[in-house]
C-alpha cells in the first residue's frame, strides 16, 4: 500500500505523512529531504543550484547518510532545493529510488506514505490513496515564521511570504513534474484546521478509499 501526499511548502504535509506513517506503520520517506540535500551538497561545493550540471552530479553522488543533516531544515536548503528540482536531470537521478521505496518498503513494511510536490503525479501514480494537501499561503507563512522562531532562528515574516509565493511559482511553473493535484487526489485545504483535525480528515480519507479499494478487487473476482 502506497500513500502519496503532495503539496506545496509550510501546508502541514510533512507532519501530516509522519503521522500517517506512524500510525499504520508504514515506511516514511520525505522526498522533500532528497531535494534539499542535493541544493546543499551543491551549495557547500561552491556551486549554483540553478546549474543542472552540477545539480544531477550531486543527485547522483547522493549518500543517503546526508537526509540526516540538521543544516536541511534551514531556508538556505529549502531555497537550493527548490531551484534544483526545477531540473529534470536531478528528478530523473532521485526517481528509482523514491519508487523503489514505495515498491519495496524497508524494514519489511506492509506500505510506504512518501510526500513531496509531484508523488501523486509521477513518482506514484498508481498509489492507494493519494492527498494534495495545501493552505492559503499567508497562513503557511505565519506558520513556517513561528517554526523558525521557535527553534531559535531570526526570522520577518513579510520576507517568509515572499520566499514561498517564490517557491510556489517555481513548483507550479516549471516544465518538469509541476506541482499539483493528481487528478485523482483528494484536496485537504487545512488552512483552519489543527493540526488534530487535518489528521483526522486524512484517516478518514484514507480508510474510504481503501474500502473502496476492496469493494473494486472483490467485484472483480467475481
Amino acid at each position: 500500500m502506497t500513500i502519496a501526499i503532495d503539496g506545496p511548502a509550510a501546508s502541514g504535509k510533512g507532519t501530516l505523512a509522519r503521522r500517517i506513517a506512524t500510525h499504520f506503520d508504514f515506511a516514511y520517506l520525505d522526498t522533500g529531504k532528497l531535494y534539499r540535500a542535493v541544493g546543499m551538497a551543491v551549495l557547500r561545493n561552491g556551486g549554483d543550484p540553478a546549474d543542472e550540471e552540477a545539480a544531477e552530479d550531486a543527485a547522483r553522488a547522493l549518500d543517503p547518510v546526508a537526509l540526516e543533516d540538521e543544516a536541511l531544515a534551514r531556508d538556505d536548503a529549502a531555497r537550493a532545493a527548490s531551484q534544483v528540482a526545477a531540473h529534470p536531470a536531478v528528478r530523473s537521478a532521485l526517481m528509482d529510488l523514491q519508487r523503489g521505496v514505495a515498491a519495496s518498503p524497508p524494514e519489511g513494511k506492509a506500505g510506504a506514505v512518501l510526500d513531496g510536490r509531484d508523488i501523486g503525479t509521477v513518482i506514484c501514480p498508481d498509489a492507494t490513496v493519494k492527498l494534495f494537501v495545501t493552505a492559503d499561503v499567508e497562513v503557511r507563512a505565519d506558520r513556517r515564521h513561528k517554526e523558525l522562531l521557535d527553534r531559535g532562528n531570526a526570522s520577518i515574516y513579510a520576507r517568509v511570504l515572499e520566499d514561498l509565493r517564490e517557491r510556489d511559482a517555481r513548483d507550479r511553473d516549471r516544465e518538469t513534474a509541476p506541482m499539483r493535484p493528481a487528478d485523482d487526489a483528494h484536496v485537504l485545504d487545512t488552512s483552519d484546521m489543527t493540526a488534530d483535525a487535518a489528521f483526522d480528515a486524512a484517516l478518514d480519507l484514507i480508510e474510504a478509499a481503501v474500502r473502496e479499494a476492496l469493494e473494486k478487487s472483490g467485484d472483480e473476482a467475481e
